[in-house]
């Protein structure tokens, strides 16, 4: 590592190395965007496509309540109470599903394409309520994209093939919410994109081909230097493969050559080697499974655990920001009674941002 006297001699000299790069990509924030527009007008369909290309989550009031129910989450099991008993899901419910979605892990990582927030409904919280929700996000979106339409035309695939519906999402209703959308959602929502950053209101013509829309707003993103979300990849072999016993020279060698991205590119083993980087955060060194192997970043990260491997799925940055990967220090102070082992090591504990163990 070059000295800071030697980096001011070559002012000239690339002094960002892979790490630092990196380091810098694990300290950023995600890539969000928001999709406005009136109903019917394509936010569902164009915000999922996006969430795919961006590699975010995509995130709307239909898919929060499928997802809670699929995962059998506490909210899921709520929304399939009510929906037995053929009762709608309270605006409230699918507000805090939609919120805490937003503040999980995974999107603290990948990002979000939100669509459908703010809602049409004030039975929980009024628009202008909702928008200010969306100017304190933690994660605030760094893109509006607005679909602006001069016709009243709907897209009827907005609406079908849901398999959970509120009763603004039934096409009959639709023409009402337009006009519900021009009477208490225009002017808040113009007031949000008249206080974003110029560069950052996207505006497209949603009279367009579905297609074409996608493409109008990626040229755009792209132009832009939008980042793309960082993908985690399993490595398992399409074939029975017995790594377990293997050394770890030939294990990381055979691991590198697994769902390869690119013909001649391999990943490349990480300064955790074999070490699961989540037990390690815990301050454990726990050797990893060859079968719980992923890659980020293009190298090879070794997991102990199955749970170990699904934290480590939805944000691994938590487990790879510096001082890590950092092996534990475990301190034993002994000594006679009152002699102030209690105070030691509470001083040492918080001096090196430790524990205290009994």
């Amino acid at each position: 590592m070059a000295s800071s006297e030697e980096k001011q001699a070559q002012p000239f000299a690339d002094i960002f190395s892979e790490d630092e790069a990196e380091k810098s990509f694990l300290l950023s924030k995600p890539t969000c965007l928001i999709i406005l527009g009136k109903p019917g007008s394509g936010k569902k369909t164009l915000a999922r496509k996006l969430a795919q290309i961006w590699k975010c989550i995509f995130i709307d009031a239909l898919e929060v309540i499928q997802t809670n129910i699929q995962e059998k989450t506490e909210y899921g099991f709520k929304c399939q109470e009510l929906l037995f008993k053929g009762q709608s899901i309270s605006e409230e419910l699918v507000t805090e599903m939609i919120l805490k979605k937003i503040e999980s892990p995974q999107v603290t990582h990948f990002g979000y394409v939100l669509s459908g927030f703010p809602s049409l409904s004030e039975e929980y919280m009024t628009v202008s309520q909702q928008v200010e929700k969306i100017k304190n996000l933690k994660l605030k979106p760094d893109f509006l994209i607005n679909i602006k339409t001069e016709e009243d035309t709907l897209k009827k695939s907005e609406f079908l093939h849901q398999l959970v519906q509120r009763p603004e999402d039934f096409l009959e209703n639709a023409e009402k919410r337009v006009g519900k959308y021009k009477d208490i959602m225009l002017h808040p929502l113009e007031d949000l994109m008249a206080e974003q950053d110029c560069e950052r209101l996207i505006e497209v013509d949603g009279n367009q081909q579905p297609d074409d829309l996608l493409v109008s707003v990626a040229v755009q993103l792209q132009s832009l230097g939008v980042r793309t979300g960082a993908p985690i990849t399993r490595l398992q072999c399409d074939e029975e493969e017995m790594l377990e016993g293997l050394e770890d020279g030939e294990l990381f060698r055979v691991l590198s050559s697994y769902q390869l991205i690119a013909h001649s590119y391999r990943w490349r083993r990480s300064r955790w080697g074999k070490v699961c980087p989540v037990a390690l955060k815990k301050g454990d060194i726990v050797m990893g499974n060859p079968d719980l192997a992923v890659s980020f970043l293009g190298k090879m990260y070794i997991l102990s655990s199955l749970e170990a491997l699904r934290v480590f799925m939805l944000n691994p940055r938590p487990y790879l920001l510096p001082p890590m990967p950092l092996p534990p220090c475990k301190v034993l102070v002994f000594g006679p009674p009152f002699s102030g082992r209690t105070t030691l090591c509470n001083l040492i504990a918080h001096k090196y941002k430790g524990k205290v163990g009994s």
